[in-house]
This record gives C-alpha cells, sequence and structure tokens, in this order.
C-alpha cells in the first residue's frame, strides 16, 4: 500500500511502497506480526497506520488456523520508540488531538479484544505508544538486553499516554508504580519490568521469538492475581480510603515539584483516577480529551519543540559533511571534581579506555573513587552488574607523568584556570601524543585561541566546556577557534554525543555562550542582594519563574570563589558590563567560598538544622546590607532574566551562537532555563521584542548602561520580527 510518511526528525515527507505490518503463520499455527516502517530507523506508530490494522484485524479473525499471535519489530534494535508526534503539530483544535487518541484506544481496545493470546515480543526500546500497545496484548516477553527499556515519558513532552496507557499501566503494575512511571517519564530496563510485573518473561535475544511463540500456544496469561505488594500497599491500592490518600499525596508531590508550570502531571492523575473510580470506559474519555487539551498548550509545543531540535541535532557533525575521526582511547589531565566526571562518563557511557593524570597520586585515588562510587550505586540499584561494574572500572587508569599517553586520541584537560598552565599543557600533549592528538579544554571562561596561541598544531585544538556535576549534566559547549579543523570539531562533537551529552557548537570568546550569558544574570542578583533584597527572597523569586535553583543557591554550589575568578576575565574582554559587585570580594576575604567548605549565603553542616535551608545571616553585616525587600517576585526575576535574554540575542548577534535553536537548547540544558517556556530566545518570541526592549530602556534609564538593548534586538523589535 501506498503512504504518505511525515519523519519525526525533519517533518519532511517521503512516499513509500511498502507495509509497515506483515503476517506469515508458522507450522505450528501461531501467527507471527512483524512491524517495520520503511524508511525509518526506529519504529514509530502513526495515524495513517489505521486502515492497514485494521485490514489485518479482518484477515487474522477471518483465518481459523491462527491459534496465537506474536507481534514483533523488524527493526534491528528498536521494538516500537513511541507514536510519530508531528501529526500533533498539524493538529489545529483540541479536539483534532483528541480524536488520534481516541483512535489509537480502538485500535488497541480491537487488539486487546481479540479472542485468540496476542503476545508482544519486545527487544529494544518499548516507550510511549509502543508500550501502550505491547500492554493491550495479552502477555509480554522482553530481551535481557541492555538496548531494552520500557515506560511512559509523554509526561516529557507535555502529555499524557493518550492510547489506554493510563488506565492499563495500574492493572499491570499497580497504582504506585504506575504514578511514579508516568509523572516522572522514568523507564525499566527488562528485569525491572519483569519485577514490577509489566512484563512475564526476560530471555536472551537469540530464543525471544520462540518463547513468545511458546507464551502464544499456552492461552492467555492468568491477570487473576493481584500484583504483590506488601500489606500497607495493599491498604492504599485497594481499599477507597487508601487510594484517595494515594491520589492526594501524587497531586501534593506533583505540585511541589512543578510550582505548577507543567499541567500534564496532574492530569495523568486525573484519568487514572476516573478509571479507578468509575471504570475504564469512562477512564479512556478521560484520557483522550486531556491529550487533546494538552496537546494545543504552549507547555507541550515548547516541550515538542525541544524534542524535534535536539533529535535534530543528533544528525550533525557541527562541521558540515566532515565525518569524525575514531577515538580509541581517551585522557583526562587532572584528577579533582570534573576531571573524574569526565573520566567517569568517557568510560561509563562512551566506553572508551581513560589514562588519568595528575600531579599525584592522591588526585588519581579521587578520580578513581569518584566513579567507583557511582558505579556502585548503580550496582546497588541492580542498573548494573558486578561484573560490568568491574569492566567499566577497568578501562581507568592513572599516571603521574605521561606514560601511555603516546597512543591517545583526544585529550581533556581539566585544570583550574590557569592560561600559562594550559598552554603548557598543550606543548606537552604535543610532545608526548601521536601528531592528531586532540587537546581538549575544559576552561570554563579563557579564550580557546588564547590557550592554542603557542601550540604547533593549533588546528587540533579546541574547547569542550562540561557543567558540574558532570554525570548528570546533559550539556557540553564545543568551542571552535579560529584555527581549529573541521575534523576536530566532527570528532569532539562525536565524542561527546557518546559520553551521553548533548553537545552545542559554539565560537570562541570569553565565558563562551552559557557563562557569558549566567554571569549577567547572576551580576544582577547581586545587585539586587547589596540593595536589600534578602537572600531567600530573591532564590524563591527565580525558582517560581521555572529555573530549578535560584542564584544564590546557584553561586554557593558552584563556589563564590570561582565567580570571582572568571568575573575579571569575563569584564576585560567583553567590557564593564560585565563587572561585578566590588563588595562581593568582601566573602572572598571571609573565606566564603559556598557550599564546600559549607561557608557562603546559607548555613551549612553542624550549624544548619536537618532538612531546613537556612540563610547565614551574619552574610548581610558583611556585605553592610540590611534586609529589607521592597520589589515583587516577578520584579526581581525580570530584572534578573532580562540581562540573560539580552546577552543570549547579543550571543546570537556575533555568531557565538549559530542558531536561535542552539541558544536555546544551550540554556535549558546547561543552565536549567524552564523547558516549559522552550528556552531564551522562544520566551522572547513569546513576549516580543518589543516589550523586552522597553523593559531595557526603563532599566537603563534607573541604573545604567549595563542594560542597553543588543543592536540585534532593537532591530527585532524595529521590525515586528521573531526568532522562530
Amino acid at each position: 500500500m501506498t503512504e504518505q510518511i511525515v519523519t519525526e526528525q525533519t517533518g519532511t515527507e517521503q512516499t513509500v511502497t511498502a507495509k509497515t505490518f506483515s503476517l506469515s503463520l508458522r507450522d505450528d499455527g501461531v501467527g507471527v506480526i512483524t512491524m517495520d516502517v520503511a524508511g525509518e530507523s526506529m519504529n514509530v506508530l502513526k495515524a495513517a497506520f489505521a486502515d492497514e490494522i485494521k485490514a489485518l484485524l479482518e484477515e487474522i479473525r477471518s483465518n481459523k488456523n491462527i491459534k496465537g499471535l506474536v507481534i514483533i519489530s523488524g527493526k534491528a534494535d528498536s521494538f516500537i520508540a513511541g507514536a510519530d508526534i508531528t501529526m500533533l503539530d498539524g493538529c489545529k483544535s483540541a479536539q483534532e488531538a483528541t480524536d488520534i487518541a481516541a483512535m489509537g484506544q480502538q485500535m488497541f481496545g480491537q487488539l486487546e479484544a481479540l479472542n485468540i493470546p496476542l503476545i508482544a515480543a519486545i527487544h529494544g526500546p518499548c516507550l510511549g505508544g509502543g508500550l501502550e500497545l505491547a500492554m493491550a496484548c495479552h502477555g509480554r516477553v522482553a530481551t535481557d538486553d541492555g538496548k531494552t527499556v520500557l515506560g511512559l515519558p509523554e509526561v516529557q513532552l507535555g502529555l499524557l499516554p493518550g492510547s489506554g496507557g493510563t488506565q492499563r499501566l495500574p492493572k499491570l503494575v499497580g497504582l504506585q508504580k504506575a504514578l511514579d512511571m508516568m509523572l516522572t517519564g522514568k523507564q525499566l530496563r527488562a528485569v525491572q519490568a519483569k519485577k514490577a510485573g509489566l512484563v512475564d518473561a526476560v530471555v536472551p535475544k537469540s530464543i525471544l521469538l520462540e518463547a513468545a511463540v511458546k507464551m502464544a500456544l499456552a492461552g492467555k496469561p492468568d491477570r487473576s492475581k493481584a500484583v504483590k505488594l506488601p500489606f500497607v500497599g495493599q491498604l492504599l491500592e485497594f481499599t477507597s480510603i487508601g487510594r484517595g490518600i494515594l491520589f492526594s499525596q501524587a497531586t501534593k508531590q506533583t505540585l511541589s515539584k512543578t510550582a505548577g508550570h507543567y499541567p500534564a502531571p496532574l492530569k495523568i492523575i486525573e484519568a487514572i483516577k476516573a478509571g479507578v473510580d468509575s471504570g475504564m470506559a469512562s477512564g479512556l474519555q478521560v484520557e483522550a480529551q486531556a491529550f487533546g487539551e494538552l496537546c494545543m498548550t504552549s507547555v507541550s509545543k515548547s516541550l515538542r519543540g525541544l524534542f524535534f531540535a535536539t533529535t535534530q541535532m543528533k544528525k550533525e557533525t557541527g562541521a558540515g559533511d566532515v565525518k569524525p575521526g575514531k577515538v580509541h582511547k581517551a585522557a583526562v589531565l587532572g584528577g579533582g571534581l570534573m576531571g573524574g566526571g569526565i573520566a567517569n562518563v568517557t568510560a561509563g557511557k562512551a566506553g572508551i579506555p581513560v589514562r588519568i593524570k595528575d600531579i599525584n597520586q592522591q588526585g588519581i585515588s579521587n578520580a578513581l573513587k569518584y566513579s567507583y562510587s557511582l558505579l556502585y550505586k548503580k550496582f546497588k540499584r541492580r542498573y548494573i552488574s558486578r561484573t560490568e561494574m568491574q569492566k567499566q572500572m577497568a578501562l581507568l587508569t592513572g599516571t603521574t607523568d605521561y606514560s601511555g599517553f603516546h597512543d591517545v586520541d583526544l585529550v581533556v584537560e581539566a585544570v583550574f584556570e590557569d592560561l600559562a598552565l594550559k598552554q603548557q599543557m598543550v606543548k606537552d600533549i604535543e610532545t608526548h601524543c601521536h601528531e592528531n592528538t586532540i587537546f581538549a579544554s575544559n576552561t570554563s571562561s579563557l579564550p580557546i585561541g588564547q590557550i592554542a596561541a603557542q601550540a604547533a598544531r593549533p588546528e587540533n585544538v579546541i574547547g569542550l566546556h562540561y557543567f558540574s556535576p558532570v554525570d548528570k549534566m546533559p550539556l557540553v559547549e564545543v568551542i571552535a577557534h579560529e584555527k581549529t579543523s573541521a575534523q576536530t570539531i566532527a570528532t569532539t562533537v562525536a565524542f561527546a554525543r557518546k559520553q551521553g551529552k548533548t553537545p552545542i557548537v559554539v565560537k570562541d570568546g570569553a565565558g563562551f555562550y552559557v557563562n557569558r550569558i549566567l554571569a549577567l544574570y547572576m551580576n544582577e542578583a547581586a545587585n539586587l542582594l547589596l540593595e536589600g533584597e534578602p537572600v531567600e527572597k530573591l532564590d524563591k523569586a527565580l525558582t517560581q519563574f521555572g529555573l530549578p535553583v535560584g542564584p544564590i543557591t546557584l553561586l554557593d554550589e558552584v563556589g563564590i570563589d570561582v565567580g570571582a575568578k572568571i568575573s575579571p576575565i569575563l569584564e576585560r574582554e567583553l567590557g564593564e558590563r560585565f563587572k561585578a559587585p566590588a563588595a562581593f570580594d568582601k566573602l572572598i576575604a571571609d573565606g566564603r567560598k559556598g557550599k564546600k567548605v559549607e561557608k557562603g549565603f546559607y548555613l551549612y553542616g553542624a550549624k544548619a538544622h536537618k532538612g531546613k535551608k537556612e540563610v547565614d545571616t551574619s552574610v548581610y553585616a558583611l556585605l553592610g546590607v540590611q534586609p529589607a525587600g521592597k520589589l515583587s517576585a516577578e520584579q526581581i526575576s525580570n530584572r534578573c532574566l532580562v540581562q540573560m535574554l539580552n546577552e543570549a540575542v547579543r550571543c546570537l548577534e556575533e555568531g557565538i551562537i549559530a542558531s536561535a535553536r542552539d541558544g536555546d537548547i544551550g540554556a535549558i540544558f546547561g543552565i536549567g532555563f524552564p523547558p516549559f517556556i522552550g528556552g531564551p530566545f522562544r520566551y522572547i518570541d513569546a513576549m516580543g521584542a518589543t516589550t523586552l526592549v522597553a523593559d531595557l530602556r526603563r532599566y537603563e534609564a534607573q541604573f545604567g548602561s549595563r542594560f542597553a538593548p543588543s543592536a540585534l534586538l532593537l532591530q527585532m523589535a524595529e521590525q515586528g520580527k521573531t526568532f522562530y
């Protein structure tokens, strides 16, 4: 049959002549349905498949020789990765999206209603609509392969599972587990899914089909037994009072975490509750209605835009058509927190051997201990086996000299911000490594061109700026100076991706992109503090806006001394607007470096009350401030944020970032800019460039030239243009 396929990554149309679902009947009477979407690397569900599935079901019902059915993927490493969400962007109304959900519900309902056993044979990602389809089957067999994961991540797109997921998951795994999975988008490995009751059997990939066939011939698995739960769990799940408590707690925790910015989690709770209280038909109706409403929200549109952007970026090398080189072995210079984190993701995520160099054995030990502690946590949670833990640790070795560096393909330098030291390290690597070895600096502020100034092979020098903690923060900035080769850029981008990072390529310049937009935001928060706004009020205003932590908490977390080192570099390179308040020198003189020394803006250690975050009020006297907040939360957040927004536009104007898309991804993944807003550039589009210019002009008249609007922003306002 001929059908229009819209590719998930680009939205471009291509016409293919192929059946997505093929049915073959085995000698033992089991029909095998193979799903293989033509032109896609992974299977995705599309509305266009409805007619084909309808015809397939008619064929199955009319064939009395079929004793059982197995649905399996024709892709090597993917079951069904979810639904094709590009079709949602075409919806002009909530009703259109509701109709799509209702159609999915109807299709899966028909699968569930088949009078012969239908078994899902799962290998690879089984997510979103893929898991909803699998749950509509009468049984599920999954492979023990690490690529096999099951989950309903729709909440991460501002949606809920719209094809029966809110109704079927609680019946299989219980209310508590279902709420946890749907409200967080958490994915389970096969063994975890088996323990939870989501799959019936876990087998090696080599016998997946045979195991599923055997299950199909054995008849529909018995679902009469309730999910195994401890006594308290049974009270919560199987009594109306207990369920009331569960839903009430879930709502309370959701509002606490989302501050009401994300509507999808509350709709998920509402749909599950409707099914539990009034039956599946009612639950499905509420689910479809909520799906349609959520689809049209600005939150879901922003989150879907972010998904498309990151998906598109995965195809890019950062250097046009240049193919990346292979990194067989890597090295890290410096065994501190950053060095240890970089070594960990290189060995653990990328599976690349890492040589760690430090000036003493203690530094190496610290780096190895850091990786071991992270791996041991994964082992304790049964996320990895002991063998896998040992295998990853074996990839890490250390040295206090350059022994073992002769065959290293890429070196990441992670020492403190000292230009002369970094330049010397470039020379050392050029001496001890081969001629194509890439030198990547994890500097947070020094221009890469300056680090490469004395290099014999400057084309091999690049910036690779990670964010702390490295194992958790998804972004990395790849910084090319004028002489960095395209091959070096492409290889470094591919290396970062293998580490599980989202890399954005930025042009060389002090502070690059993320720290540059962050610095002005932090400086403005500091100015507000010196004007008398209380510490906790400043932090609360920005977390209410949607940032994960407030600016003062962030300063304590990163280190007040780190900020003090970066500010002069930014001021020297970029001008007066980056000048940090002079009063902050008093903090350093007082030994206040933040959380790491248990002395900063907040109380830590023995001085802090357990579970309570309290301001160290002695900081006010030190800064000569009388805390007496005069501004509203909105006034505080606006004054800090306009600085960030204006500088983001200036970075685009100067070519520091290649596009608004890269700027939005950098801000969301690098500093936690609220994903539901879509990033600084989408936020400017939403508010209007003229509004931002008016705000900046007002502040400029009051506080001076640091608020002067950038030329590009003025141009956008005058011409009524948007970034998207």
